[in-house]
């Protein structure tokens, strides 16, 4: 069984690379942007905000570790929020372009990708026919015939390379190789617990939304990791509320945030990260749970602490 815990830990992808500025006038773009998103989404409730960076010109994704610096000392300054950079940064970039931010900065938590796969971002044409940049159409279109490249010598590179930093990674696990893909690190001694296991479904070449699904990835994390693990999940699109919700009445944690979906509630755009995490927190105090704090969170993970990164 995963780490028993009384209290539930929500995180906040603020802005990701999946959707594009077209697609929501609401996706925090700019530093400015994402700074006030994050801060945001941090009183709301979330104890953890997970981070990208785009270029602020038109939106496109960058890991310029000097875009993150822009917008990472604001949010320590506003908030005790724990901070989780990105090693995925978009499937175009290589994996040493991916790593810098991370690297460089030492955040408390950092986001790892388990393997490499297929991901469709191409149905969204089907919904958004107009784009304000010339990026945004070929990027999307271009995902039918591109695979997110995380080799197990990529894995290894990331993990040992930021070793020396004692950054905790979110293991992000899109089906359920990818588990046994974290085991393998395990044993390998590369990867050390506690985990924090991040369950995505939904997304075309991962795992899909159904319960069985999601019961499947619980039980096999559980048998793979036993008390050494906690666990979290995040749904594409709007399978975002169903399977947080579930992820809650199982004992888990969740994930939300526009990078993972743009809507909140069925046709309706959410204005900011804040709107989702405030309505998981409904969820999740309707369940007689509590919310977890970033004091918390860095307790039930073992994190290094806010004054031992480098922003």
């Amino acid at each position: 069984m995963a780490m028993k815990q009384s209290k539930v830990i929500i995180t906040c992808a603020v802005t990701g690379s999946i959707h594009t500025p077209s697609m929501s006038p609401y996706l925090p773009i700019t530093p400015a942007e994402i700074a006030e998103a994050a801060i945001g989404a941090a009183k709301a409730g979330a104890a953890i905000v997970h981070l990208h960076a785009r270029n602020p010109v038109d939106g496109s994704p960058t890991q310029d570790p000097n875009l993150f610096r822009e917008f990472l000392p604001q949010i320590k300054a506003s908030c005790d929020v724990v901070i989780n950079l990105t090693t995925g940064g978009a499937p175009t970039m290589t994996v040493e372009e991916r790593l810098q931010p991370v690297l460089q900065l030492k955040p408390e938590v950092a986001s790892l990708n388990m393997g490499s796969m297929n991901f469709g971002l191409y149905p969204m044409l089907d919904r958004f026919k107009e784009f304000k940049h010339p990026w945004e159409k070929p990027y999307l279109a271009g995902s039918e015939d591109r695979i997110f490249k995380n080799s197990l010598k990529d894995i290894r590179y990331i993990l040992e390379s930021c070793a020396d930093n004692r950054t905790r990674f979110e293991i992000e696990c899109y089906d359920i190789s990818h588990l046994y893909t974290a085991a393998h690190f395990v044993d390998r001694g590369i990867l050390k617990g506690p985990l924090l296991i991040q369950s995505v479904f939904g997304l075309l070449g991962g795992i899909g939304p159904h319960p069985e699904d999601v019961m499947q990835m619980k039980r096999t994390a559980d048998r793979l990791f036993g008390t050494d693990y906690i666990w979290s999940v995040l749904g594409a699109g709007r399978n975002q509320m169903p399977i947080a919700t579930m992820s809650a009445a199982m004992g888990g944690n969740c994930r939300v945030g526009l990078e993972d979906s743009l809507w909140d509630g069925p046709g309706n755009l959410a204005k900011t990260n804040a709107d989702q995490v405030r309505r998981i927190r409904t969820v999740i105090e309707a369940l007689s749970l509590e919310v977890a704090t970033p004091d918390e969170a860095r307790a039930m993970l073992q994190l290094k602490g806010a004054d031992a990164v480098s922003f």
